[in-house]
């Protein structure tokens, strides 16, 4: 009898990789040739998101299954709740050998995080943030944070952190023949301060993006927050938002940095692993200067929200046009690996995907944002988004702002927001109905007739019981069922009509 082949996930993720700063995303003077091979060889999908385009939320989901509402992890430096386990954990329950190295952003420390290995993963190979500054020296840690280290004679592939991240990787690999395995490597990179070595530090001098609509993006009619993000570029000209400059030209330099630390990866994986699925994404992407804005926010524009996603496992030199979420790669790992996908997670698999690109799996995913940060008193400060995408239409609802509506058929570059448009009436409120649905189903605790009651919806109402259900936690591993109030026994029912008492 045929023995079963192993398997093994090896989960590459960097931090800031914009979509179109892949080679393989349709521009040629991107060089990222690891990244490029690897789409070749499996999926590349075109219209992937993120669920909170913010480094903490969005690892959050990816890693739980579950989206920042449920999982507590609503805002950078604010720790998952207690009874949220990861998928390292569920898999380590199952037998199956987890490693993580890199950037955590999961435990509510700071950025660089705690040191200390979560639960679920072996603690021989954690190397968070933390691990790598503890290290150096004091003055290595300084210069491992300015941006004009990268230019120093000294700087080389050894000191940075990708470089060590990528060696332990390769140390786990090399245990971890002949055995089922989930590999995480989670790269800082190439976030600020994008330090890189020769011939990276310099490879985009120069460089700047051709003149689009994005640039010429006025942001009338659209969200107050916006233009208050924009600041000194709401009056700038174009061609001063795309002009070169040297925090873009080392993102991506040091992106194209991480592409080739991958690459030892991958050749390894090629060699030894060859038939390991591995997984490639980014948390979020970066504005740079589209729409006025820099870095990431409460938005749902492509630049920051829709990431690159390239899965080799199944069928190769594909690309799926369909809706994809960071949310579903929990239930996608879980499947692969012959474990049993608990009701509380709130994606579903791509497998069936990933084995046959015309398979169905999602028709909208979603997005959404609370806080960029609660350690800092800045950007814009509470920000309550909720936003859905079916890959053509695009409704982003902003609790305490104007809403947006976009058509990217006639409309790629999201600039003529059409939330009042009645030609599009349809469509948005079809949206709008799922937004509301999808806050229902995954018991988002901001959840409130406030999201309905929106000024181009008049037909909704604000009701004190909103829709009048009880919406319990139903999960089926690590903790009792929940007692239904009315009884003290186990609720039958997850979700029910409530009950009024006097």
């Amino acid at each position: 009898m045929e023995s079963r082949k192993n398997r093994q996930v090896i989960f590459l993720m960097t931090d800031t990789t914009r979509k179109d700063m892949l080679g393989c995303y349709g521009d040629p003077r991107m060089k990222t040739p690891n990244l490029d091979r690897l789409a070749r060889e499996g999926i590349r999908y075109e219209n992937a998101y993120s669920c909170q385009p913010v480094c903490g939320p969005a690892r959050s989901a990816i890693f739980t299954g579950t989206f920042p509402h449920t999982n507590g992890m609503v805002t950078n430096s604010v720790a998952m709740g207690d009874n949220v386990k990861t998928i390292g954990q569920r898999l380590q329950d199952a037998g199956i050998h987890c490693g993580y190295i890199g950037k955590w952003h999961l435990d509510g420390g700071d950025y660089f995080g705690l040191g200390r290995c979560p639960e679920g993963w072996d603690s021989r190979y954690w190397y968070d943030m933390r691990c790598y500054l503890e290290e150096l020296t004091e003055e290595e840690r300084l210069k491992s944070r300015r941006r004009e280290t990268s230019y120093c004679q000294d700087m080389t592939e050894e000191f940075t952190y990708a470089h060590r991240c990528t060696d332990r990787a390769l140390a786990f690999l090399e245990e971890c023949e002949g055995q089922d395995f989930f590999l995480t490597v989670s790269y800082d990179e190439p976030h600020g301060p994008s330090l890189s070595p020769e011939p990276f530090n310099t490879m985009y001098e120069g460089f700047q993006y051709e003149d689009s609509p994005v640039f010429h993006d006025s942001l009338e009619g659209k969200p107050f927050m916006q233009r208050l993000w924009a600041g000194e570029n709401l009056e700038a000209p174009p061609e001063e938002l795309r002009k070169p400059n040297p925090v873009m030209c080392q993102l991506l330099g040091c992106n194209s940095f991480a592409d080739y630390e991958m690459g030892r990866i991958l050749d390894v994986a090629r060699e030894r692993f060859p038939d390991a699925m591995i997984i490639y994404t980014s948390d979020h992407g970066a504005m740079l200067g589209a729409h006025r804005l820099t870095a990431k926010n409460a938005a749902m524009y492509k630049e920051i929200a829709n990431v690159p996603l390239i899965i080799k496992g199944g069928e190769a030199g594909k690309v799926v046009d369909a809706p994809a979420s960071h949310i579903d790669l929990a239930p996608t790992i879980l499947e692969y690996f012959g474990e049993h996908i608990p009701k509380i997670l709130e994606g579903r698999s791509m497998l069936s995907q990933i084995y046959d690109t015309s398979a169905a799996v999602n028709d909208v995913v979603y997005t959404e944002f609370t806080r960029y940060e609660v350690d800092h008193d800045g950007f814009g400060g509470l920000q309550l988004m909720r936003a859905a995408t079916d890959g053509r239409y695009k409704l982003v609802i902003h609790l305490l702002d104007t809403d947006e509506f976009y058509d990217t058929l006639t409309d790629p570059h999201e600039v003529d927001n059409r939330i009042n448009d009645p030609e599009c009436a349809a469509e948005r409120n079809r949206l709008h109905d799922r937004i509301l649905e999808h806050m229902n189903d995954t018991r988002d605790l901001y959840r409130g007739y406030q999201w309905a009651v929106r000024p181009w919806r008049p037909e909704k109402k604000a009701l004190w019981a909103n829709d009048g259900c009880t919406r319990q936690r139903e999960n089926e591993e690590y903790e009792p069922r929940q007692l239904d109030y009315d009884t003290g026994l186990e609720m039958t029912e997850a979700v029910r009509g409530k009950q009024e008492k006097d």
